[in-house]
């Protein structure tokens, strides 16, 4: 039985699953958060599969929870181990075989799921340049996890990594190229765990060859991006050197002409951090609407919220946007998948990106859509020459499936 422990780290917090992998059942997971507050929370919640064959439900779940003073991430991991001890399950029972880890930006220089050692924390560290907001509480988690599993190996996961299939016209920016190369500047896109593992199941739930066909996938969370596939391989994808480029988020501008900054920059007197701050946190539906949530957003529109209405129409305008340039890239698209948050469980924003899309063979069948069933599941028309999919992202048995194969 090959066991895996999948974490991710932030700077005040991590998550935690734990998967048996020849089933790839969750058996448990975890929270730990507000690291170095007065008031830490650990939470800890465990799976009871119950036999095949059983009349039983197949999954029963138990949940624990503590309130106390959490001081740096080795505590945490000792809160975590304490309660694998208490409520199970038992690590001495199920031994994780390795532990994976995801980090968020791994520049040019990781290309697939890679052993931690010494020198890759440092390369880890080194590339915080680009991801500061990312980077450093990765690279406490995987010091904090190396110390609590010192005798097995730690695998850094990149959601950078899956990008390294870009071509170099789709990941260089026209600017000096010197200046680019010094400061590391080109487009590495994000979200790589979720694009793969999304790409790879919808082949699966359609019994196709991944490397036939030529797919979208939209990851719509609070963050979002989209990438196209072709064969498996990541070609073209709409975050950049950062996150914060390409589709309207929750919080982040998304697209964005650069003489805007230099604009404010000039006549507004706002300073790098002031616009970091602007772009990131204060933009996106959030800027335009007062409020980051789909959901609160949608509820607006109904009430005849006019900002309300005009931020669902941008956002909609710049997904319509990049499916129509990435179906061009691609010559064509066979599968469209729908994943994350908004992805998975917005009808009215799946209907409303493909609404212009006949001209691709591009058909949704409105009661496919709006179908309450969750899972991997078909939304497009029985004539429809695209397959349109809705398929629930899983980074972290992404992660342990790369982890795994890593070891």
């Amino acid at each position: 039985m090959s066991v895996v422990l999948v974490v991710n780290s932030g700077s005040s917090s991590f998550k935690y699953q734990l998967l048996e992998m020849s089933s790839e059942r969750l058996l448990a997971s975890g929270l730990v958060e507000r690291i170095g507050d007065d008031a830490g929370v650990a939470e800890h919640r465990v799976r009871f599969h119950t036999e095949p064959g059983q009349p039983a439900p197949t999954v029963l779940e138990s949940s624990h929870r503590i309130e106390r003073r959490i001081p740096d991430h080795t505590a945490g991991f000792r809160l975590m181990l304490d309660a694998f001890a208490e409520h199970g399950p038992s690590l001495d029972e199920h031994p994780p075989v390795a532990v994976g880890h995801r980090v968020v930006h791994g520049g040019a220089r990781f290309f697939e799921a890679t052993v931690v050692t010494d020198l890759v924390e440092i390369n880890i560290d080194d590339l915080s340049v680009l991801a500061p907001l990312h980077n450093p509480g990765a690279l406490q988690g995987i010091r904090a996890a190396r110390r609590a599993f010192a005798d097995i190996p730690h695998v850094a996961v990149f959601d950078t990594a899956f990008h390294q299939t870009l071509p170099p016209a789709a990941y260089t920016y026209a600017i000096d190229r010197e200046l680019a190369e010094r400061h590391r500047i080109r487009r590495y896109g994000f979200h790589g765990t979720s694009h793969a593992y999304v790409s790879a199941a919808a082949a699966a739930f359609l019994g196709r060859d991944l490397a036939d066909l030529r797919q979208l996938v939209f990851h719509l969370g609070n963050g979002a991006s989209v990438t196209a596939v072709d064969g498996g391989r990541s070609v073209e994808t709409s975050m950049g050197l950062t996150p914060l480029e390409g589709l309207v988020m929750g919080t982040r501008s998304g697209d964005l002409d650069p003489a805007v900054l230099l604009h404010l920059a000039r006549r507004a007197g706002m300073s790098a951090d002031d616009l970091d701050r602007l772009l990131n946190s204060e933009s996106g539906l959030r800027g335009l609407a007062g409020v980051a949530d789909m959901r609160d957003l949608l509820a607006r529109r109904e009430q005849g919220d006019e900002a309300a209405a005009l931020a669902f129409d941008v956002y909609i305008h710049r997904l319509r946007g990049y499916a129509g340039a990435y179906i061009a890239q691609l010559g064509g698209v066979d599968v469209i998948s729908f994943t994350a948050g908004v992805g998975e469980n917005n009808a009215l924003v799946r209907a409303s990106a493909l609404a212009t899309l006949g001209f691709a063979g591009v058909r949704i069948d409105p009661e496919r859509n709006t179908s309450p069933d969750r899972g991997t599941r078909v939304i497009s028309a029985a004539d429809s020459r695209v397959t349109v999919l809705v398929v629930p992202t899983n980074e972290e048995l992404e992660i342990a499936r790369q982890t795994l194969s890593a070891v």
